[in-house]
C-alpha cells in the first residue's frame, strides 16, 4: 500500500511548495501566526501524550517552559542553521 501513497504524498507535497513558492509576500507574512498556532497545538498533543495525566493547566505550564526555552537557545545562539555562515 505504501508503494500506491508515496507517490500521491510526494505530488501532494510538491503541489503545497510551489502554491507557497507563488504566493504573495503578503499572504506569506500572514501565514506566521497560523503555523505557529498549528505548532502549539502538536505541541501540546506530544505533552499529552509524554504525560497523560496532566491537566489542562499542566499542559500550558508545560508548553510555556517548552516554548521559553527554545528562545533562550535561540536568544543565546546555541543553535545556529546549517546554512549560517
Amino acid at each position: 500500500m505504501d508503494a500506491l501513497i508515496q507517490p500521491l504524498a510526494d505530488a501532494i507535497y510538491a503541489e503545497r511548495v510551489k502554491r507557497a513558492r507563488n504566493a504573495p509576500s503578503s499572504q506569506k507574512m500572514g501565514w506566521g501566526p497560523e503555523l505557529f498556532e498549528e505548532a502549539c497545538v502538536r505541541m501540546r498533543m506530544g505533552i499529552r501524550h509524554q504525560f497523560p495525566e496532566a491537566g489542562p493547566a499542566d499542559v500550558e505550564r508545560i508548553l510555556l517552559e517548552r516554548l521559553d526555552r527554545l528562545r533562550r537557545v535561540h536568544e543565546h545562539s546555541i543553535y545556529s542553521s546549517a546554512t549560517r555562515q
